[in-house]
């Protein structure tokens, strides 16, 4: 890069920041959860894992969810708990996630700390859910009857395997 390129460069960056104008990359929520992944993974690599940390920490992180997503995460925990007693409870991004071998199987995410339209169960690509060449990965939840949780205990204990 050449000189000049390179004082263009810092004067744009400069110029930025003395206008105080924010870049348009990541919202104030996903910084968000960045931060609260970054923590985790400090936390990871610091204590020695169990379980009884990482239930603790999806616990509190369930505990500071506002109605109706904090009940409808209690009730997926405990359905996930029921299902998978060998899944570890822990967060991830600052959600509650549930984890075989430390690896992450699926997680809860509140439609408030991101600002959508409903809460999402979710499967990473460790969940064992494949049926064919396409299959779905995420689900909404609004709400949580006998037939949603029937449903998730048998998704939750195919992801398993």
């Amino acid at each position: 890069m050449s000189q000049v390129a390179k004082k263009s460069a810092r004067k744009s960056v400069r110029k930025t920041a003395a206008t105080g104008k924010t870049s348009k990359g990541f919202t104030a929520e996903e910084r968000d959860a960045m931060k609260a992944r970054v923590q985790e993974m400090k936390a990871e690599a610091r204590a020695s894992k169990n379980k009884a940390e990482g239930e603790s920490a999806a616990l509190a992180a369930i505990a500071a969810m506002k109605e109706p997503d904090r009940a409808l995460a209690k009730r997926v925990h405990a359905i996930i708990k029921a299902s998978a007693p060998t899944l570890a409870p822990k967060t991830w991004y600052g959600m509650p996630a549930y984890t075989k071998d430390d690896k992450v199987v699926c997680f809860f995410q509140s439609a408030q700390k991101f600002q959508t339209r409903y809460a999402t169960l979710g499967f990473s690509a460790r969940a064992k859910l494949d049926d064919g060449v396409m299959w779905p990965v995420a689900f909404a939840l609004k709400e949580l009857t006998a037939a949603e949780e029937a449903r998730i205990s048998a998704l939750v204990k195919k992801a398993v395997g």
